[in-house]
């Protein structure tokens, strides 16, 4: 049902520098591009991601408990996500790793967080088998 996520950004050059590899190793690109705003994803595909300087000219902020979830195809890529962030400008908010308990088909929830510059947080997951 999501179409995409957009997140503010003070800096859209920054952004860019910072979402192109990720969507890079996600296997998509850039799909739409203005001067306010920068999509990363597939325009017949799965949801995308975006970056825009708020529309009302205010100055963008992060909100408290929202996280965009990208999902990955392996532990890999989580890890690459995770290291593409920090190598461009993000912060760790929590390392590649497993988080609570196998569920009853001995799944579990696989993930590392991260910030964007400007602080917006995403993570990088994926329900895998426990080891």
């Amino acid at each position: 049902m999501i179409g995409y996520v957009t997140l503010g950004s003070h800096d859209l050059e920054r952004s860019a520098r910072f979402y192109d590899p990720i969507a890079a190793e996600m296997g998509v690109g850039r799909m739409m591009e203005f001067p306010t705003f920068i999509a990363w994803g597939d325009a017949n595909g799965a949801p995308g991601i975006a970056a825009t300087k708020p529309y009302d000219g205010n100055a963008p902020s992060v909100g408290n408990g929202v996280m965009v979830a990208l999902e990955c195809k392996d532990r890999d890529q989580v890890k690459r996500l995770h290291e593409l962030a920090l190598a461009n400008g993000g912060s760790d908010e929590g390392e590649p790793g497993p988080r609570g308990e196998p569920d009853a088909n001995g799944m579990v929830f696989y993930a590392a967080y991260f910030r964007d510059p400007d602080g917006n947080k995403l993570n990088a997951f994926l329900m895998d088998k426990a080891e």
